[in-house]
């Protein structure tokens, strides 16, 4: 049976045990323009955590714009050293208490790993989004990409072992038991979607297809839009658009030129959420042809304005989209066809949408961030005992 606690209680506890001050480190932050999930997912339960009476402090990369410090929804945020100096001078600053003493710690693993363990002594968790796998050629040049590789394969994993993790899916925690994680220690903590995300308005007339996400080479929105083209020969009226911005922008409008798709295939660039929301609820389908993900958010938010999936058969939308039931997986190969075979199957659409919505009703940030705490007040509660045990309290005759 699970713990009904709430996340309050597990505070008013921690707090009880000598817990109050709790830092986070994550690469990037919240309002940094290159900003995903995992931000998101950081910034939705530290401010849950500063709310329940924690003193949390973000740690994290500046970024072009941003205040070095800020105090947001109730958290500190602390931003410097580049993406890269972030590392070592954020565990400089623990070290010699620069950011002033904590009394637990989060540590998210977004491809490169804090060390935690070699060098912090007090109760922590890691959270881990996802392995990034193949990801690493096409985020880093050959020896670098071969560097992380080996890092998060071979040399971190024994490290971590002994670390509580936490994960947001079923198939990022297999993917960690296959690197010898022991599975007592990994948890999956599903992510949430923003009750903001809800049905509204009329659907597209025509057929449409939307995709969130950055443009990045690892969205591969370049084999989304190949999908595209193949689903629109089958589907005359379909129309195809693309949320985000990013690095491969350029590449991207000049193959929607290429194919002579400008008519049909629209890159909107970055909108604000109330569009977004309205973007969605028009959209018949939404789609994502990603190498790799933790946990597809932009699908689960389209879900929970009635809409199913189209998505690669990778981990990370394998724990967002029920297979099925609430979209449809497929290799990228075949994403083209399926997208064209959901379209036109109004019955089974609107089959996907509604059961897709029916989820995305159960997963919330609250739950989202209770699972975060109870792994960290395990930590702290497995903390006091052993202290208990190394250090008995003497008995008096």
């Amino acid at each position: 049976m699970s713990d009904p606690r709430q996340l309050g209680e597990y505070a008013d506890e921690m707090k009880h045990m000598g817990v109050r001050r709790v830092h986070v480190l994550a690469w990037r932050d919240y309002d940094d323009p290159d900003a995903g999930g995992s931000e998101l997912h950081a910034h939705e339960f530290m401010h849950r955590f500063a709310d329940a009476g924690l003193d949390v402090l973000h740690r994290t990369s500046s970024a072009v714009g941003l205040a070095p410090t800020q105090t947001r929804s109730g958290y500190s945020v602390v931003r410097r050293g580049s993406r890269y100096s972030v590392f070592p001078r954020t565990v400089a600053s623990e070290l010699t208490h620069r950011m002033g003493g904590y009394d637990a710690l989060v540590e998210i693993w977004n491809g490169v790993p804090w060390l935690s363990p070699l060098w912090c002594r007090k109760p922590r968790i890691m959270f881990l989004h996802h392995v990034h796998g193949p990801m690493w050629g096409q985020l880093l040049p050959g020896p670098l990409a071969a560097a992380g590789r080996i890092m998060e394969t071979r040399l971190a994993p024994p490290l971590y072992r002994g670390t509580r993790t936490l994960t947001p899916s079923e198939a990022t925690r297999a993917e960690l038991l296959h690197l010898g994680f022991p599975p007592d220690h990994v948890t999956a903590v599903n992510n949430g979607v923003d009750p903001f995300f809800q049905p509204g308005g009329l659907p597209s007339k025509d057929p449409l297809v939307v995709a969130v996400g950055r443009l990045a080479p690892v969205k591969r929105f370049d084999r989304l839009i190949e999908a595209a083209v193949v689903a629109r020969r089958r589907v005359p009226t379909m129309r195809l658009v693309i949320v985000g911005e990013g690095p491969e922008k350029l590449r991207l409008e000049e193959m929607v030129r290429t194919h002579d798709a400008s008519s049909w295939i629209t890159l909107a660039g970055h909108l604000k959420r109330e569009d977004l929301r309205a973007m969605y609820q028009q959209a018949w389908v939404v789609s994502s042809a990603s190498l790799a993900e933790g946990w597809g958010l932009t699908l689960t938010e389209a879900a929970a304005c009635g809409v199913p999936a189209v998505a690669t058969n990778i981990s990370g939308h394998r724990c967002s989209v029920v297979d099925g039931r609430t979209g449809v997986l497929a290799e990228l190969e075949q994403l083209g066809d399926v997208l064209a075979d959901v379209l036109l199957d109004d019955a089974r659409r609107r089959q996907l949408g509604g059961d897709a919505l029916e989820r995305a009703r159960t997963l919330t940030w609250d739950a989202s961030a209770l699972g975060v705490i109870r792994g960290l007040h395990g930590e702290v509660l497995r903390s006091k005992q052993r202290k208990a045990t190394r250090y008995p309290t003497a008995r008096h005759a």
